[in-house]
C-alpha cells in the first residue's frame, strides 16, 4: 500500500462551496488518504455538511475550534492531527483535480523532491516546464511568484520536513508566505509540474478584496520577516521579494481608497504602506513589476499618499471627499 497522505482543510463559513471541494477530494485516484477538516467556528452550515460526509467515508476527520482564529490556528491544528508521511493542504473553497494526489506524489517520489507543486487556475500565475529546483533556485520561484504560486495549497510536503514547521497565527495576510519561504529553506529541491490540478475559487467579498483592516496590516510583518532573511541567507532573491512587496502594497493601497478602511482611516492606513514601500523600494526590484502601470503607481505612493488616493480614486469612480 502507498504511504498515508494527510490532506488538510481550514473549514469558515464555506456552506455554498463545501460539498463541492469534498466531492472533489473524495473522488482523488489516491486512494490512502485522510481528510482532516478543521471546523474554525463556522457560524453556517459548513460543520453540518462536513458531518455528513464523515458519516459516509472514514477517511475524513472533522476536528472543531471553539471559537474562530483564523485559517493559520486551522492548519497548525490540522498539522497537529495528521498521521500521515506526506501533508497537502486544500482550501474549503476550492476544487482539486481527481489526480492531483497521485500526480504530485509521483512527482515528488520520482525526483527525491521535499516539496512538488503543481499547476492552478482561477489565480493569476505565469507557468513554466516541469522541473527540479535546488533550495537556493525554489526560493527564486518565490520570489518570482512562478511557476508556482505563493501558497500552500496545491503542493505536497513530507511530513518530516513540516515537524516544528508552522503558521504563524498572529499574521493574518502573507502568513502563507511566511510558512511557504520556512517550508523550502528546509528541504534540499522542490519538483513543478505544470499540469492544472487545482481550481482557486476567488470569492466575492473576500480578504483578499476588501479595504484594509488592522489584521491585514500583518502582512506588512510578514514582507519584512522574508526579506531580512533573504538578504542573508538568499541574497539572489532579494530584489524579487522586494517586487513583490511593492506590488502586493500598491494592491492594498488601491483596496484601501476603492473599498474603504477600518475605522475610516484610509489616510493612516495609506501612510504606512507608503513607509513600507519606501522601506523595501529599489530601482532593481521596481524594474521587475509586471507593468509599467503598476510601477507608475507605486512610484506615485512613494512620493505621495494624496496624490496616489486621488489617482486611485479616479480610476474606481470615486469621488475625492478630503482627507480622513
Amino acid at each position: 500500500m502507498k504511504p498515508l497522505i494527510s490532506v488538510i482543510v481550514p473549514v469558515y463559513n464555506v456552506e455554498d462551496y463545501i460539498e463541492a471541494c469534498l466531492d472533489s477530494l473524495l473522488s482523488q485516484t489516491y486512494q490512502n488518504a485522510e481528510f482532516i477538516l478543521v471546523d474554525d467556528a463556522s457560524t453556517d452550515g459548513s460543520l453540518s455538511i462536513c458531518q455528513s460526509y464523515a458519516a459516509r467515508d472514514g477517511r475524513v476527520r472533522i476536528f472543531s475550534l471553539p471559537e474562530n482564529r483564523g485559517p493559520s490556528a486551522a492548519r497548525n491544528e490540522g498539522l497537529g492531527r495528521a498521521l500521515g508521511e506526506f501533508v497537502s493542504f486544500v482550501d474549503s473553497d476550492d476544487r482539486a483535480e481527481p489526480e492531483l494526489l497521485e500526480k504530485l506524489y509521483a512527482s515528488l517520489t520520482e525526483t527525491g523532491a521535499d516539496i512538488s507543486a503543481c499547476g492552478a487556475d482561477g489565480i493569476c500565475i505565469k507557468s513554466g516546464p516541469a522541473a527540479v529546483f535546488s533550495r537556493e533556485e525554489a526560493v527564486g520561484c518565490l520570489a518570482r511568484g512562478f511557476p508556482f504560486n505563493l501558497v500552500p495549497w496545491g503542493k505536497l510536503y513530507r511530513a518530516k520536513l513540516l515537524q516544528g514547521c508552522f503558521f504563524d497565527e498572529k499574521t493574518f495576510y502573507s502568513e502563507d508566505l511566511l510558512f511557504l519561504y520556512e517550508a523550502i529553506k528546509r528541504g534540499e529541491r522542490v519538483s513543478y509540474i505544470p499540469d492544472v490540478l487545482y481550481h482557486y475559487t476567488q470569492r466575492a467579498g473576500s480578504q483578499v478584496q476588501s479595504g484594509m483592516t488592522e489584521r491585514k496590516l500583518t502582512a506588512l510583518f510578514a514582507q519584512d520577516s522574508v526579506c531580512e532573511d533573504a538578504a542573508v541567507e538568499f541574497p539572489k532573491a532579494l530584489d524579487g521579494f522586494r517586487q513583490f512587496i511593492l506590488e502586493s502594497d500598491r494592491n492594498m493601497a488601491v483596496l484601501a481608497v476603492k473599498n474603504g478602511c477600518e475605522g475610516g482611516r484610509t489616510s493612516h492606513y495609506l501612510k504606512l504602506l507608503q513607509a513600507n514601500v519606501r522601506r523595501h523600494f529599489s530601482r532593481r526590484a521596481l524594474a521587475l513589476c509586471q507593468s509599467k502601470k503598476s510601477a507608475a503607481s507605486i512610484l506615485l505612493l512613494y512620493a505621495s499618499t494624496a496624490l496616489f488616493r486621488a489617482a486611485a480614486g479616479a480610476a474606481t469612480g470615486l469621488k475625492r471627499r478630503g482627507p480622513r
